[in-house]
């Protein structure tokens, strides 16, 4: 197996783990309803800035549905592996953001009145499996046995 096959099997795992977490996430977050309870957090969000919210939501889901398969094109390419080396470390950094961005979702789940002990183990799972995604998302990028041109 290739380093770039193994690192990209490698990053496919954890982008789905990354997903599956996050859609856990938001279905233990609307858990209560099905318990005749109320699973309303108080926004500040105006009513009319919801369609955005939405949107950016779905954006949010959808790029790293779109950065597996990008990951999967790159590994099973016939093409060169440097003609990749721009999305691979456009990834690298598209992961630390995400990584990032979870870091205040994290804080803002323990620092929340009514918070729940199980949104903030996903919360730190999604922190966990965001630095390892970061891990295997430089090695994929720095690697350099898979971006010669030289040979099969």
């Amino acid at each position: 197996m290739t380093a770039s096959l193994r690192h990209g099997l490698r990053l496919i795992s954890l982008w789905v783990v990354w997903l599956l977490a996050m859609l856990f996430h938001v279905d233990l977050g609307l858990m209560p309803l099905f318990h005749g309870q109320s699973p309303e957090i108080h926004s500040h969000v105006p009513g009319e800035a919801l369609p955005w919210l939405f949107a950016a939501m779905l954006g949010y889901f959808l790029l790293p549905l779109i950065a597996i398969v990008l990951i999967t094109y790159a590994c099973t390419s016939q093409a060169p592996a440097q003609r990749w080396r721009p999305w691979r470390r456009l990834h690298f950094w598209f992961s630390v953001v995400y990584t990032i961005t979870n870091l205040p979702h994290l804080l803002a789940d323990i620092l929340v009145p009514d918070r729940r002990l199980d949104q903030i183990v996903l919360m730190v799972a999604l922190v966990l499996f965001g630095v390892l995604i970061n891990l295997e998302g430089w090695r994929w990028w720095r690697d350099t046995a898979s971006t010669s041109t030289i040979g099969p």
